[in-house]
């Protein structure tokens, strides 16, 4: 995200990256004297009827926008203070209740803000002052042109910072282009720290530019940015209460339909289950080809050797397999993945080419043990599910991208 202040004018323009296919903007007018109505946007419904706002302005010209990041875990210095039962009730509150950055602190700082310990929070007025709310801190400043990506920036310098391409792309561009506060100036901003990921198309779902002077909002779709839908907040508020599926208000865009038809773990739950019993499978397996040459003296089975192979492929699997079910970015970003803070996920990445090198020799392997009359049924079933197995997770990790470099 982005603000430019000049000439007494401020916008602020955020590319919301995400995942998501559930993208809104909606309005809400004053509850109560002396409150401002406001709009929001947002893509992460928590509930019926209730998504999480994602950035949004009021009618005094307050913006705001939310940004994961990360900050080390530390004891909670804010245990005295009111705690957040409901997020979205707070974050509206917020635009609804206040004026300015200084309000926003003062409201900000009667609550226990450390729950938020994955996102980090920035607030503009109309002046241009802002204030970043990280999980354990509060930081004003007044520049007149800044950018902000997903860091911290109490434990970032500007070295660390520009590894982050959106920072960098957006930081160079003010410092080699006249800014201006205008709208074509804030597109050609905000397309440029857009995300497009070749493996899959995704990347920025939402990008709105918020003019906190006239108090308007611009929208883009999905990175694309021939086309723009302009929402002038008074307007709005008008007709009450409302809320405008983003995705109906735009032509159709093959990329989103990608997404939108691109199952995972993480948005189809029964891809969730189906893992976990494939996990179980290999785990039970794993136990009987394992236990399996005790009675080697009673009939014939599988040699200690090929049993211990089965069960380490099995058991790196299964661990495979839990990281599948636990970390989203695996499906999109490039392979190898590699992660943030875990040199063991980052090297579990190779796991898909493993089994895939493995794969052939293991069915060589059991299409030999079943031409064995001396092998007993039970184990051959054993061999045989268990190659089903791999196979099933061959074909996933291959719908997934998980073989493409």
């Amino acid at each position: 995200m982005y603000k430019i202040t000049i000439d007494g004018k401020t916008m602020v323009g955020c590319n919301h990256d995400a995942w998501l296919t559930t993208p809104k903007i909606w309005f809400e007018n004053t509850k109560q004297q002396k409150e401002y109505g406001a709009a929001f946007t947002g893509a992460r419904e928590v509930s019926a009827n209730r998504t999480a706002p994602q950035s949004g302005m009021n009618t005094a010209g307050l913006t705001f926008s939310r940004l994961t990041s990360y900050y080390p875990l530390q004891k909670n210095p804010f245990t005295d203070r009111l705690k957040i039962s409901d997020e979205i009730e707070y974050l509206t509150n917020i635009l609804h209740k206040c004026e300015n950055v200084k309000e926003v602190r003062r409201y900000i700082e009667q609550y226990d803000h450390s729950r938020f310990i994955d996102d980090i929070f920035i607030y503009i007025d109309n002046s241009g002052d802002y204030l970043i709310v990280e999980p354990y801190k509060l930081i004003e400043g007044n520049d007149p042109n800044y950018v902000l990506a997903n860091f911290c920036p109490s434990i970032t310098d500007n070295e660390q910072a520009r590894k982050f391409d959106r920072y960098r792309n957006g930081e160079d561009f003010l410092k080699t282009n006249k800014i201006e506060p205008s709208l074509d100036y804030g597109t050609a901003l905000s397309d440029t720290m857009h995300v497009s990921r070749k493996r899959n198309g995704d990347g920025t779902l939402l990008t709105s530019i918020w003019d906190t002077k006239d108090i308007r909002v611009n929208l883009y779709f999905y990175h694309s940015y021939d086309k723009s839908l302009q929402f002038d907040l008074s307007e709005q508020l008008k007709k009450g209460d409302h809320i405008l599926n983003i995705t109906k208000l735009f032509p159709k865009n093959s990329e989103f339909e990608r997404l939108v038809n691109y199952k995972t773990p993480s948005n189809t739950i029964e891809l969730r289950i189906l893992l976990v019993i494939l996990a179980g499978l290999l785990a039970l397996f794993s136990f009987v080809l394992g236990i399996s040459p005790i009675w080697k003296k009673k009939y014939a089975t599988v040699s200690l050797r090929s049993a211990v192979i089965f069960s380490l492929l099995n058991l790196i699997l299964i661990a495979y397999i839990a990281v599948l079910i636990t970390n989203k970015s695996i499906f999109y970003f490039d392979v190898p993945y590699k992660h943030y803070n875990s040199s063991l996920i980052s090297a579990s990445s190779y796991t898909p080419f493993l089994l895939l090198l493995t794969f052939g020799p293991i069915l060589v392997y059991t299409i030999n043990r079943l031409k064995s009359d001396e092998i007993k049924l039970w184990i051959k079933a054993i061999l045989v599910s268990n190659n089903i197995v791999y196979l099933v997770l061959v074909l996933g990790f291959a719908y997934w991208g998980l073989y493409n470099f």
